[in-house]
């Protein structure tokens, strides 16, 4: 369709004392100076600030972190005189850390996530496609579809995704480097678009997963 397209990629961990205001406002510049030379040269820029999931810090810190990520962000990107309107933000969910003793559940995640983003993004933004930042291929699923289903009448922008991991690893570790696995492996890969498709309508379910995944079993392909 003629859509050129850049993406670079920011990451801010959570830790005793980090992430400083040095390091959000350097990483912030970046991000907004690249946008600037992409649309200057007529690409759209992926915007991807990503706070990790990396640590124990708790669903609430990983929030208040978020919001500070983002609102210096978009300081930034107002500052190199950016379009919003052509551009595409590829942030994080907002969850607790891998190390953190206390889970938080789906609708928590998709609650807290898009308060976050109300509270952050302008709605000149045309769209925000999450990355899976190292959750579970049906967990990420899972979360985009409860935002949608529950708050696409409140967002202002279209809530897609940008996952790798969370649609090429069941595809990987269906092909595993054997030429006889590659025909699941598409499958695989076929089904996770699939999966993520009904989660950007709101529309995902365990019976969908279910159905989008009859494929021949690893044990089967030998």
């Amino acid at each position: 369709m003629g859509a050129r397209f850049a993406k670079w990629r920011a990451v801010i961990a959570i830790g005793n004392g980090i992430p400083s205001r040095g390091c959000i406002e350097a990483n912030a510049h970046a991000l907004a100076r690249y946008s600037a030379l992409c649309q200057e040269a007529g690409l759209v820029p992926v915007v991807e600030p990503e706070v990790l999931m990396a640590g124990d810090h708790t669903l609430d810190q990983c929030f208040e972190v978020t919001e500070e990520v983002l609102r210096e962000v978009f300081r930034q990107l107002h500052a190199q005189r950016v379009l919003l309107e052509g551009m595409i933000l590829k942030p994080n969910m907002v969850m607790p850390g891998v190390d953190c003793s206390i889970p938080a559940g789906v609708d928590e995640v998709a609650e807290m996530t898009v308060k976050c983003l109300l509270r952050s993004v302008p709605a000149a933004v045309p769209a925000i496609a999450f990355l899976s930042g190292g959750q579970s291929a049906d967990d990420a699923s899972e979360h985009l579809n409860a935002m949608n289903a529950a708050f696409r009448l409140r967002t202002p922008w279209a809530l897609g995704f940008s996952f790798a991991r969370a649609i090429q690893q069941p595809a990987l570790e269906a092909w595993r480097g054997d030429d006889a696995n590659v025909q699941i492996a598409q499958q695989a890969l076929l089904q996770r678009a699939r999966c993520n498709q009904s989660a950007r309508r709101g529309e995902y379910s365990t019976a969908i997963a279910a159905a989008n995944g009859s494929m021949p079993s690893m044990a089967r392909t030998g």
